[in-house]
Order: structure tokens, then C-alpha cells, then sequence
């Protein structure tokens, strides 16, 4: 029988119809149905995190671009040189692995192609050595053709190859065995991982190290022997030694990962992969350098960072805990979000709100003394008191009591809901208020909710919610304004404290700490151009850290991770930072607190220069003890003071006055020269302030002298004159507070030299001596 053109055709019509039904009777598994790892990646696809399928593998996705050349190079060529040409089955392998059967009675080698491997992978019937199983490999292999292109089905090996335990695909097996992703993967290390499927478990490189290197040398080998890479490369590749610790998962920001997974979960949403707005760089930096701090501190202490940039509001940089694995230290306790107390770092937030008022100036006089708000008396954190401070003096040195005063006039119910309107909220306690504690702590919030309000002051005052996806919406509120945001970031650049400026990679940082009450909490923020970021340190129990306070632990944590943010690669990209037109310097003066051109030079005291805003010189705040103008007449007759009209003679003159609560604080040569004349008796003055109030029980000018074998001395004194309560300071410094004005008061002295001894009453009236301690 002739066979014609025709025959043929009928026949391959008959063999594509016959692979048609079959195909269509038998479908080709779906590599969808395998059991999806959850992925969240980093911003440049860097995986942070993975949880297995149902199935307990470990899997993450990855394509051939994003594979390292060296791998697809060695893959291809190694294992199916002519896998861009052959329709999923290579005849010749096939002959020759049948020739190998009949001659030995055994499978010597399979013939197999990355098809066939494939076609074995997504169809569980198609695995194995036997004939039956081969068969069903080629004809998997002949439909994952039909339906798939080439490159597909090398995308469909890279992530489904087993790469031992729980781990599929070259990625996971990168990631897990070397540290490093697939796209960085030297000679060597591309031969491992192209060997390794042969024998997943045989030669895992965590328990087999020598089997592994003889399978990644016989790949380097057969590399240089169909001259793909040069025998000095693979001399070289050789010489690297195969390593790889006990298998676990090497994690990044694994607390970030984990809110990720649960808020898709909140949604109903079930991705295989999320993408985060973490920078795998920064974010491996950031956990180093946490690590590193560990030694420093108590085996229940934690901490938290987070790195967000001030153009994108995109989080950076998270570590929720210290250490993941450690469960004495709340391992997986996520504090960016655990509410605590923020101790004093809302002080610059009421600050610029009092700036945006007009109450204040950079400048302006407040005071930093003794004082009672209504049952509630603050002292600072170092227990000792300055007198006259300015605005800039106070929020650098975070004194509290001219925070407390400024919160009094602001209104504590107001300032909390301008922070709430920004995105920062203070939850206080159970059926209370916002009160004056809030400026101390009082109230708790979040690291992620600090950092996100203190990014206004690197953006014009205006606060934002950080944001951990790329897709999460921009939320904006406006904290204070422009000019606000400027003058207090001027100050802050100062470093918390006169003298101590944070300069990191050629950049000033705008910084704050704050302490929350019994040591439970310490904080530090940052501010540069490009990030702002925070850090807490404390025990996620929410009980005491002695010792450790936001100046000397938070402060140098921040100060590294400043350093660790690097030069500020987006200087250029950024807009030059300038001051607005709305905030001016102007030479002020006090006590007045006014513009020096708008003080008379007699009633200028002390000059110095004010960041201003709007054109507003606010004079200095009311007087809470004396009320009226710090500016008076002052009548004066032979040297003396008079009343007016009591002497004839006397002659007019304005003098000023400082608050009525700086009086302990100033020495002679700082009031008014007028104020200080001598009143005439029979003129009917009132006596200074200093007189109706003394001590006894101690003598000016007494030297005291300790018991032999003592260091110190115990005074016990009684104030006389006094009302509503008094405070007893040493050198400027809180002694002892008596809720009773003549009650006895026992002080203990311990050093040696000039002392001075101050008590005030409730109504602001002091009396001074001073003495001096003998060394024993």
C-alpha cells in the first residue's frame, strides 16, 4: 500500500485527536491547587516572612527574571540543555535511558527533561522510577507543553522544585540555606541549589555538608566541560567552602509580617502574597542594632523601633520586640502598638499649639518653680528647680512644671483633642478626663501613633498615620502650623539639651525623650529631613525598669539609629528646607516678655532673641500670685520708697517686676534697681516679700559641722508666717513639700561647702538662708 500525503494527514489528525481526548479525559493538575505559603515581602520583593500551606511546605514565589543568571544558566544546561527546543519529551534521552533498561534490566537513567520534572511535580501519580510512572511523566510532559509556555513551566520548577524539608523552590531554598536572596547567588552557590533537587534530603547542606559539595562540584564540572563558564571561575567557585546552619526560618520585621497576615485576615482578604512598605536593608540594620543592646539591658526588657519617611508616610523600618525568640522578653508582643505611657514626649506638641495661640514665644519668660495647680504640684525629674527659664530652656531641659503651667492656660481638654484630631490618642483611665498629668504621661498612647505625630515637624505641622502597605491610604491632619512646626523643630535641634546637638551623616535630628512614671517606659523620637523615626525601651508587663530612663538609655539608642539610617540618600530629591516668611527673630526682653523697640531701656533686664510667629510678641503669662501689670509706678523719696502721696517730695518712676514665684530665684542685681530700694517706715509700705515669711532653727552664716565619724548633718527647722502649705529647696534642688505651712520639717545635708536654704509658701512668699556645711 502506497502511503500518500493524504495517509499522513489522516494519521496525525487521528494522533493530535487521540491527545486531545486524552487530555481532555485525564486534565493536567493545576499547580494552583497546591496549598498557598503566605508571603509578605519587603519593598523590593525581599521576603520578610512566610507561613506554610496546609500541606506544611515552605514556598516562596519567585519568576526567572528575579532568579539569579548563574542559576538558570546552570539549570538549563545541567539538566535540559535542549529544553527551549524539545516539545517536552527529548527522543534521543529517551532511546538511550531505554537502551540503558534493556541492557541492565534496570533504570540507569531516566531521560528525564525540567518538563518531565515538572510534569512530576504538579502530578503526585508521575513520580517514581518505575516504567508506568515514566509513561506518565511523558505524557504530563507532552500537555504541560500544549498548555504552558517554556517559560512558565521553568517559573512552575523554580518554585515547586523540593529543596529538602518542608522547602520548595530555589528561593525559599536561598533564603533558608545561604541567607541571601536568588537573585545574589554566586557560581557555587547556583550549583548547590541545582544539585540539590537530585536528592533533597541526601544533600541538604545543613546535614550533609560533604555530599552536598560533591553534588555542587559534579555541576561546576560539568559546567566547564561544555564551556559555559571558564575553568578559572569554577577553580575559584570550587574553593568555596559549603555551609549552612540548622535549617529555620530566617526571618525580617516578623511582628510587622504577622499584623499584615492578621489585618488581610480582618478583611476576609487571603493573598498569597503581601507587599510591605519595609526596606530589607534598613529593616536587617535596624534588628542588628537592637540585638546589639540586648547585653545592656535586664532579661525582661524589650524594645521597639519605627523608621517612616516623611515624604511617603511609608514605614520603613519595624521591630516590635527585642529579640523574637526570646519569650522572657515578650517575644511576641508587638510594642510599635502596645499602649503606654508617652511620659514627657507631648511637650512639643504644646508647645506649638501655645505658639499657634500667641500665648508664647520662643523666648518667653515662664517659671520653673514650686507650684500648685489645684491639689496637683508637679516637680521635675531631677527634683531641683531653675527659677526664670525661657520657652526654648524649658522644652530642651523637658521641665515639667512650666509644661503643667502652659497645659493649665492651653486647657488639658483641648490639647487632647487637637492630638486625637492628628491621629494621636490619649486613652486615660477608666471614667476620667484629660487633666494636666497628660503633659507628664498621664494619659497612654502608641510608638506608631508618637512617631506618626511627631513627622509634622518635618512636614509643616502636619501629623500623619504611617503606612505599612503601598496601597494603604494617605491619612493627613494638621498638628499645628507651618511656622509652629519650624520654630519648634529649631529648638529641638539643639538635642534635647543646650549643648548636645545630634549631628548624624552630616544632618541635624530634631530630638525628644521622654520617661513614663516608675521608670516604665523610656522614649526617645527623631527628626531629619528624610525620617522620623522612635524608640521605647521597657518591660512589655508594664512594670518598672530602674535605672533606665529616656535620656540615658532611649537617647543613645537613637543616637546609633541615626547613624544606622546613613547619609540621607534622598537629599537631593528632597525640597530645600527653609523658614517661612511668618516667623521672624526679634530681640525681646525680660521680664516683660515684649519686643526690645516696644520696652522702655529701663525696664529691659535681661535681652535676648525670640523665634516669633505672625508678627505676635506675647508679652510674658500672667502672674498667677500677684495679679496686674509686671510694669508699675514706683514712688521714691530720698532713697527710700514711699506710697504715693506720702511724701511731698517723692518722685515718680516706672519700675518692673519678675512673677511673684521667681523671688527665691533672683539675686539682688537682677530685679528692677528701684524694686530694690528700702521701703520708709512711716510711709506705710508693705514689708518685701522676703520678710513676712522665716526659718528658725537655722541662723544665716552658721557653719555646721557633722558628728565626728558623719558625713552629714540633720536640720530640724519650722517655717513661721507661712499659708497654705510650703516647699522646702536646698541650692534650687526639692527637699521636702509640708502640707501644713508652720509644720516641723527634719533635712538632711551631706555635702560639703556653701549652701543656701529656701522656703516658699502657697502663696508664693520665700524666705532664704544661708550657711555653710564644715568637711568633716
Amino acid at each position: 500500500m502506497r502511503i500518500t500525503r493524504r495517509h499522513l494527514e489522516l494519521t496525525l489528525a487521528g494522533l493530535l485527536m487521540a491527545v486531545l481526548v486524552l487530555d481532555f479525559a485525564c486534565p493536567l493538575p493545576q499547580p494552583a491547587a497546591q496549598s498557598p505559603t503566605l508571603t509578605v515581602l519587603a519593598a523590593d520583593g525581599t521576603p520578610l516572612r512566610a507561613w506554610p500551606g496546609d500541606d506544611g511546605a515552605q514556598r516562596h514565589p519567585t519568576t526567572p527574571e528575579a532568579v539569579s543568571a548563574n542559576y538558570t544558566e546552570a539549570l538549563l544546561h545541567y539538566e535540559d540543555r535542549w529544553f527551549r527546543w524539545h516539545p517536552g519529551v527529548n527522543p534521543v534521552a529517551l532511546v538511550r535511558a531505554a537502551w540503558q533498561w534493556a541492557r541492565h534490566g534496570r533504570i540507569v537513567s531516566g531521560g528525564s527533561t525540567l518538563t518531565m520534572q515538572v510534569a512530576r511535580l504538579v502530578d503526585e501519580k508521575a513520580a517514581g522510577r518505575s516504567v508506568p510512572a515514566k509513561l506518565r511523566q511523558i505524557a504530563r510532559a507532552l500537555q504541560l507543553e500544549l498548555h504552558c509556555s517554556k517559560h512558565e513551566i521553568l517559573s512552575l520548577y523554580l518554585n515547586l522544585a523540593p529543596m529538602g524539608g518542608p522547602l520548595e523552590g530555589v528561593e525559599t531554598a536561598s533564603r533558608a540555606y545561604l541567607g541571601k536572596g536568588a537573585a545574589d547567588l554566586s557560581k557555587a552557590e547556583a550549583a548547590l541549589l541545582v544539585a540539590l533537587p537530585q536528592s533533597p534530603t541526601r544533600l541538604r547542606p545543613d546535614r550533609a555538608v560533604v555530599a552536598a559539595q560533591t553534588a555542587r562540584d559534579k555541576v561546576l564540572t560539568r559546567m566547564q566541560t561544555l564551556g559555559v563558564w571558564s575553568a578559572a571561575d569554577v577553580a575559584d567557585a570550587k574553593l568555596e567552602r559549603v555551609f549552612a546552619p540548622p535549617l529555620r526560618a530566617r526571618w525580617l520585621a516578623p511582628l510587622a509580617a504577622e499584623r499584615l497576615r492578621q489585618e488581610a485576615r480582618h478583611r476576609g482578604a487571603a493573598p498569597a502574597i503581601i507587599q510591605s512598605t519595609l526596606d530589607a536593608g534598613l529593616q536587617s540594620r535596624l534588628e542588628q542594632l537592637l540585638t546589639d543592646r540586648l547585653n545592656s539591658l535586664p532579661d525582661a526588657v524589650s524594645l521597639a523601633a519605627l523608621v517612616v519617611d516623611n515624604r511617603t508616610l511609608e514605614v520603613r523600618g519595624y521591630v516590635g520586640s527585642a529579640d523574637f525568640t526570646d519569650a522572657r522578653r515578650g517575644a511576641h508582643v508587638d510594642m510599635v502598638r502596645a499602649k503606654r505611657s508617652p511620659g514627657s514626649t507631648l511637650k512639643p506638641f504644646l508647645y506649638g499649639m501655645a505658639l499657634d495661640e500667641g500665648l508664647i514665644h520662643s523666648e518667653s519668660l515662664l517659671i520653673d518653680a514650686p507650684q500648685n495647680f489645684g491639689g496637683y504640684a508637679p516637680g521635675n525629674f531631677q527634683a531641683d528647680f531653675s527659677g526664670p527659664v525661657s520657652v526654648s530652656e524649658a522644652l530642651q531641659r523637658s521641665l515639667n512644671v512650666p509644661a503643667v503651667d502652659l497645659l493649665d492656660r492651653l486647657g488639658p481638654e483641648r490639647f487632647a483633642g487637637r492630638l486625637r484630631h492628628a491621629g494621636l490618642r490619649l486613652r486615660m483611665p477608666a471614667n476620667a478626663a484629660p487633666n494636666l498629668s497628660l503633659i507628664l504621661g498621664g494619659g497612654s498612647t502608641t510608638l506608631e501613633e508618637l512617631v506618626g505625630a511627631y513627622t509634622a515637624l518635618a512636614r509643616g505641622g502636619i501629623a500623619a498615620r504611617p503606612r505599612l502597605t503601598p496601597e494603604e491610604p494617605l491619612k493627613e491632619a494638621r498638628l499645628m502650623s507651618e511656622g509652629a512646626a519650624f520654630i519648634v523643630r529649631e529648638i529641638l535641634e539643639n538635642g534635647g539639651r543646650p549643648g548636645s546637638p545630634f549631628r548624624e551623616s552630616g544632618q541635624r535630628v530634631a530630638w525628644k525623650t521622654g520617661t513614663s512614671f516608675g521608670f516604665r517606659d523610656a522614649w526617645a523620637l527623631g527628626v531629619t529631613d528624610r525620617y522620623t523615626f522612635g524608640v521605647w525601651i521597657g518591660r512589655p508587663d508594664g512594670t518598672p525598669n530602674p535605672g533606665h530612663f529616656g535620656a540615658n538609655s532611649a537617647a543613645p539608642l537613637l543616637r546609633d539609629l541615626a547613624a544606622a539610617l546613613g547619609p540621607d540618600e534622598a537629599r537631593q530629591q528632597l525640597a530645600p528646607r527653609r523658614r517661612p516668611d511668618n516667623v521672624v527673630s526679634v530681640p525681646i526682653c525680660w521680664p516683660l516678655g515684649l519686643s526690645e523697640s516696644a520696652t522702655d531701656p529701663a525696664l529691659c533686664l535681661q535681652r535676648r532673641t525670640a523665634w516669633t510667629l505672625d508678627g505676635a510678641v506675647p508679652p510674658t503669662l500672667p502672674d498667677r500670685l500677684r495679679p496686674g501689670p509686671l510694669a508699675e509706678p514706683v514712688w521714691v523719696a530720698a532713697g527710700q520708697r514711699v506710697q504715693p502721696g506720702c511724701a511731698p517730695t517723692a518722685e515718680r518712676f516706672e519700675a518692673v517686676r519678675w512673677p511673684a514665684l521667681l523671688g527665691p530665684f533672683l539675686d539682688a542685681e537682677q530685679r528692677h534697681p528701684m524694686e530694690r530700694l528700702p521701703w520708709r517706715p512711716d510711709c506705710g509700705g508693705s514689708q518685701p516679700v522676703a520678710n513676712r515669711l522665716r526659718v528658725v532653727g537655722l541662723e544665716p552664716g552658721t557653719v555646721l559641722r557633722p558628728a565626728p565619724g558623719q558625713r552629714d548633718v540633720v536640720l530640724k527647722l519650722q517655717a513661721i508666717g507661712g499659708q497654705q502649705g510650703t516647699t522646702w529647696l536646698l541650692d534650687g534642688q526639692w527637699m521636702a513639700d509640708s502640707p501644713k505651712a508652720a509644720a516641723a520639717q527634719t533635712l538632711r545635708v551631706d555635702r560639703a561647702g556653701p549652701h543656701r536654704l529656701t522656703v516658699m509658701d502657697g502663696l508664693g512668699r520665700w524666705a532664704r538662708v544661708e550657711f555653710q556645711l564644715a568637711a568633716p
